[in-house]
């Protein structure tokens, strides 16, 4: 089982990158981290962690999950990213889990993968406006699947997260 988590320069949360890459590795997961840019990325919190590759250089064909954490760079760097919405539709595309936490839930509905599905995201008028915009059916707070695509609501579920993306990869293969 292969991961991809994407990693941007500066703001992501550091417990939703952190614990479900941790717990992927513990579990035997190979993960792949791919950065938006070169060189050290900052966590909200003071986190510093160095992506492995450029997400430029990521295929959908050679990983089974996608993982988009959240915290305020994803609302930055992501939420209307063309390439990282083109890679996130190849991975629903070819029915592989696409998984969001927190703010990022915003960047699957924005991408046009979420209409008609079961998803949450961290709740502020934009995320809820773009989920209604989009036609997600929002299930407030906590960790949800629906079909290949898996949510969660903060950092406070991101071990719940982690193991929910676990139990999809496994249920896939």
């Amino acid at each position: 089982m292969k991961a991809l988590i994407v990693l941007v320069p500066d703001g992501f949360r550091d417990e939703e990158f952190s614990v479900p890459r941790d717990y992927l590795k513990k579990q035997g997961v190979l993960v792949t981290v791919a950065g938006l840019a070169a060189g050290e990325a900052r966590g909200a919190l003071g986190m510093r962690a160095k992506p492995d590759m450029l997400l430029g250089e990521a295929k959908s064909g050679d990983f089974d999950v996608i993982i988009l954490p959240g915290g305020g760079g994803s609302r930055k760097y992501l939420f209307n990213n063309a390439q990282v919405h083109e890679l996130v539709r190849a991975f629903n595309e070819e029915n592989k889990i696409v998984a969001s936490i927190c703010l990022s839930g915003a960047v699957l509905a924005n991408a046009g993968i979420l209409g008609g599905k079961k998803a949450t995201v961290f709740a502020t008028p934009e995320t809820v406006g773009i989920y209604e915009k989009n036609n997600v059916n929002y299930m407030g707070d906590g960790v949800f699947r629906d079909g290949n695509i898996v949510t969660a609501s903060g950092p406070e579920y991101a071990q719940k997260f982690a193991e929910k993306i676990l139990e999809a990869l496994r249920k896939k293969i």
